[in-house]
């Protein structure tokens, strides 16, 4: 008898899905699309900077990457503020924030001045990705998360397809009223951000129980199996205890997790900030020509999260999809330093980022089937921090090595050992996923029991 209501349930479920998928992923993108712009866009500029502003690639690397130091420390309190208010009016306030941050990079006027813009524009932004990715798990079950977070990645991806040509034709501006191109971009990629912030309040719906476009069906199942996939409890934002955020961080596979993330954001965020200088001084001369070129890691990001995803629903066997995935990152990298010619090394950058970029789907898809409530708003937060410490680290790290040999592509030798240590720490990991699988497994045997001990005889 509960076979055709099941298989009615699951075919409404599988429709709003579909319905949520087409009105969230989309503003969703744009807005991560818009803040990954926001981010990268002073890479394109880096040589006009060393030249109206004196600054060193050193000093360069140590700016795009402070960034996200500010960004990492605000994460996790930036977090649970969207946990606390509501993940669509936080995001807004980021939105807003950082779009007029971003616009404001154009009266830099020396090092001070850019290290201090680019530590609020990180302060500014703190906490987008993880409120992007706690929504996912009020909205989708669990099968359907990689599939959304694949989606959320292509901005980024898209962001680096379009981002490095967009900068560059922006960039031809200079001189224009009396402004550096970098002005003129730094201009133009900010002002939308603010726009797309004030559309996100009106458009952006918290919850299902929240969107008009569901009915009281749909969004009593797609609530119902987002929390069936482990995050629809947790805890009362105004109650939360010192006790209770140390639970939710410090579970042995969440450190892991975050500490793979750690060294992939070192190996390609730097590879992102210095990706035109690389290309530069490959005897490439225009910012139109070193932009459009520098688009081929975005043609491999792209590739990468969308191939991915379908890529660990096949395979099934996450660790080792990642263990591959990062292997390759080492592969790519040596290969880069030992062969000279531009189109290889064009298409390489390319295979770069399938691995780089790629891999970030599966760091989220593991983690969110193992967190609820609280604990995901937390727990995403803290792994996204540690990324951006290393985000911190890798331009910052390429920077140096670029000011001690001369070349931007000595980066490499950074990006290979950044690495080898996240590949060690991969055979970690699956015992790590055992035992959270062992313990949710024993809690919900335990509730089984109270409830059972508590119902009333009859």
């Amino acid at each position: 008898m509960s076979t055709p209501v099941t298989a009615s349930a699951d075919a409404l479920h599988r429709a709003a899905t579909r319905k949520a998928m087409l009105r969230l992923i989309p503003l969703m993108c744009l807005i991560y699309l818009l803040s990954y712009l926001d981010r990268t866009n002073v890479s394109i500029a880096k040589s006009q900077l060393a030249i109206d502003l004196g600054l060193s690639a050193a000093a360069y690397g140590f700016g795009a990457g402070i960034f996200f130091l500010s960004y990492a420390l605000l994460e996790v309190p930036s977090n649970l503020a969207a946990h606390r208010f509501g993940p669509r009016r936080w995001i807004v306030r980021i939105a807003i924030t950082w779009g007029a941050l971003s616009a404001a990079m154009m009266f830099v006027r020396g090092e001070t001045s850019f290290y201090v813009m680019r530590m609020l524009l990180g302060a500014a932004e703190a906490g987008l990705f993880p409120a992007l990715m706690y929504m996912i798990t009020l909205w989708f079950a669990q099968e359907d998360r990689s599939i959304a977070v694949g989606w959320v990645y292509t901005a980024p991806a898209l962001a680096l397809l379009i981002g490095n040509p967009v900068g560059g034709a922006l960039m031809q501006l200079d001189g224009s009223f009396g402004l550096h191109g970098w002005q003129w971009m730094f201009l133009a990629e900010g002002v939308p951000s603010i726009l797309v912030g004030v559309l996100l309040w009106f458009k952006l719906p918290e919850r299902p129980h929240d969107a008009r476009w569901l009915s009281k069906q749909e969004a009593d199942l797609l609530t119902a199996r987002a929390v069936s996939s482990g995050t629809g409890g947790g805890h009362d934002a105004s109650r939360i205890t010192l006790a209770m955020l140390k639970q939710a961080l410090l579970k042995p596979f969440v450190t892991l997790i975050g500490a793979i993330y750690f060294f992939n954001q070192i190996a390609f965020i730097g590879l992102i900030f210095f990706t035109p200088a690389i290309v530069q001084q490959m005897h490439v001369k225009t910012p139109l020509l070193v932009g459009a070129l520098s688009s081929a890691i975005g043609v491999g990001s792209v590739i990468g999260v969308l191939g991915v995803p379908r890529i660990q629903r096949w395979l099934q066997r996450d660790c080792l999809l990642l263990g591959l995935l990062t292997f390759g990152l080492i592969a790519g990298s040596v290969l880069f330093l030992l062969v000279p010619t531009l189109v290889v090394r064009i298409a390489l950058l390319a295979i770069l980022a399938f691995f780089g970029k790629g891999v970030l789907t599966l760091y989220w898809t593991i983690a969110m089937g193992r967190m609820q409530g609280f604990g995901a708003a937390a727990g995403l937060a803290f792994i996204n921090m540690l990324g951006l410490i290393g985000a911190f680290v890798g331009p910052y790290a390429y920077g140096l090595a670029e000011s001690a040999t001369g070349k931007a592509s000595s980066g490499f030798f950074v990006a290979i050992l950044a690495s080898v240590l996240g590949l060690v720490l991969v055979p970690l990991l699956p015992a790590a996923l055992r035992r959270a699988d062992a313990e949710a497994s024993q809690s919900q045997r335990t509730s089984a029991r109270v409830m059972t001990a508590d119902s009333p005889v009859v």
